[in-house]
């Protein structure tokens, strides 16, 4: 906001109401021609000008219906169309106070002062000449004769000395697309800078911004944000302690409690600090981050150190990566890794650094995995290098177990059903046999299958082996629960791990 004009008109009652010292040697008040009739009361020292009134006061040419002008006081009273001219600048009003001893002067109903750019209107204004500030207390607004801009509020005080403006009570800036509504704000004309206290909207054709303190650099437009701090755009929304904002550039950051979300993918993050630019279409956040993305079904959940969302070129989220300290939970299926990317467009997550997934009773681990998902529930997992599958059995008694170069497993309702082993495959496993008593079946493990193949095709219910299928000659031996050896108990590399599975959404945050 170019407000050197308005300036002017702030300096211009700041030059109309001098001392008299200027004009000490000069004749204050001078009659034009033109006037019709003025009286003089010796005893009290008093002018009254009436009819059509004009007079030359500290060198301002004022106009008005009628005047009183008291000599010894120097107190100056106008009434009715009172008209003040200074150079380019006009002051209109109904009538006018001022009283020189006290350096004080009043402006009463339709009060207007404006140059060839700019006007003010209020319905009255005060004006301090010793402490240089004007006030208006009822409905001001500052205007543009040439452009939109715009100021309106219930109260204003200028310091004209300074370039300082105070707006308070439903203050209301407008110009060209941008809007600022706010309770109270200031106006450094200096520093091009407008400083806001209470709630305060700034917007634009593409940005909404709310909080409740800050400042907002006009020309450059930028600035920061305090107290419930939010940045609304098409695609998205940034919330956080603090913001720093740049609406020219579209490039935001956060810090503190940083919310983000993701309108057009239905995704939402947290985090201690984050950062988004429109034009380089990135956005990432640090410090004990989360990423959830809600489905009809469940929402999944994934923590890590730092987030960062790749987005396309209309700013929508097309891949998310998580770097350190990655976990991963919804109600079917949690998971551990140091580095995950998930698309949400195809619902694809990537783990890689030695990733962990538990679904139900199974534990699967490998040095990479691609999931699928629909719906948050598992499709499939594909495993690549040492891959294993465990499932425990029995309250941890026994685990039936596979393993290989690479895997495929296959889900229905977040269950294992099916595993295909791809090379150096191996399975361990306790088939079981159903035994009537007297009074129901009990299931009885019959012993432990141990099966060496290049290839293995395993189905599985609720972790149990059903069938297998080998495509070539497998090197398998059947032990007899009372004859298993220690050492052909386990996989190659056997872990199972159940104080790291995630237990739900708030605790994968609080333990890091």
């Amino acid at each position: 906001m170019n407000l050197k004009p308005f300036i002017q008109i702030a300096l211009f009652l700041s030059a109309f109401f001098l001392s008299g010292t200027i004009y000490a040697q000069k004749k204050v008040l001078e009659l034009l021609p033109g006037s019709e009739k003025i009286y003089y009361n010796e005893a009290s020292g008093r002018h009254r000008l009436v009819g059509t009134v004009s007079f030359a006061y500290h060198g301002n040419t004022m106009y008005c219906d009628s005047a009183h002008y008291q000599d010894k006081r120097k107190i100056v009273h106008a009434y009715g169309k009172v008209h003040i001219r200074k150079g380019e600048i006009n002051l209109y009003c109904d009538s006018l106070f001022y009283d020189e001893g006290n350096k004080y002067a009043k402006l009463w109903g339709n009060v207007k002062v404006r140059d060839q750019a700019y006007k003010l209107s209020a319905d009255s204004i005060d004006y301090d000449v010793k402490q240089g500030r004007a006030i208006y207390r009822s409905s001001g607004r500052i205007e543009s004769i040439l452009s939109n801009e715009r100021i309106t509020s219930q109260h204003g005080y200028f310091y004209p000395n300074n370039g300082s403006f105070f707006f308070h009570g439903n203050v209301d800036y407008v110009k060209n697309d941008l809007k600022v509504t706010t309770d109270t704000m200031q106006f450094a004309y200096e520093q091009q800078k407008l400083y806001f206290f209470g709630p305060t909207n700034i917007q634009n054709d593409s940005v909404t911004i709310h909080c409740k303190k800050g400042w907002y650099h006009v020309e450059k437009e930028e600035g920061i944000l305090y107290n419930q701090a939010e940045i609304i755009q098409k695609t998205s929304i940034i919330k956080g302690d603090t913001l720093f904002v740049n609406t020219k550039k579209n490039e935001y950051e956060g810090q503190g409690n940083v919310f983000y979300k993701d309108f057009s993918q239905n995704m939402a993050f947290m985090g201690n600090h984050a950062k988004s630019s429109n034009s380089t279409h990135l956005a990432y956040l640090t410090g004990n981050t989360l990423a959830f993305k809600v489905y009809d079904g469940d929402t999944l959940y994934i923590h890590a150190d730092s987030l960062i969302m790749h987005k396309d070129s209309l700013n929508n989220t097309t891949e998310t990566v998580a770097h350190q300290n990655v976990r991963i939970y919804n109600k079917g299926m949690q998971g551990i890794c140091d580095s995950a990317s998930y698309f949400p467009s195809s619902e694809e997550l990537y783990l890689r650094s030695n990733p962990k997934i538990w679904a139900e009773n199974a534990e699967l681990k490998g040095e990479q995995m691609k999931l699928s998902l629909q719906d948050s529930s598992i499709r499939q997992i594909e495993i690549t290098n040492q891959a294993s599958a465990i499932m425990e059995i029995d309250s941890g008694n026994y685990y039936n177990q596979l393993s290989g170069r690479n895997m495929i497993a296959y889900f229905e309702n977040n269950e294992l059903i099916k595993a295909d082993v791809k090379g150096n495959a191996w399975t361990i496993f306790y088939p079981e046999e159903e035994k009537k008593t007297d009074t129901n079946l009990v299931k009885i493990r019959k012993g432990m299958n141990r099966l060496f193949a290049s290839d293995l095709l395993v189905e599985l219910d609720s972790g149990e082996v059903k069938s297998i299928t080998y495509y070539d000659k497998p090197d398998g031996i059947f032990y007899p629960m009372d004859q298993i050896k220690p050492e052909e108990k386990f996989i190659k590399g056997f872990s199972w791990n159940p104080l790291l599975r995630p237990k739900d959404p708030y605790s994968i945050r609080k333990d890091y």
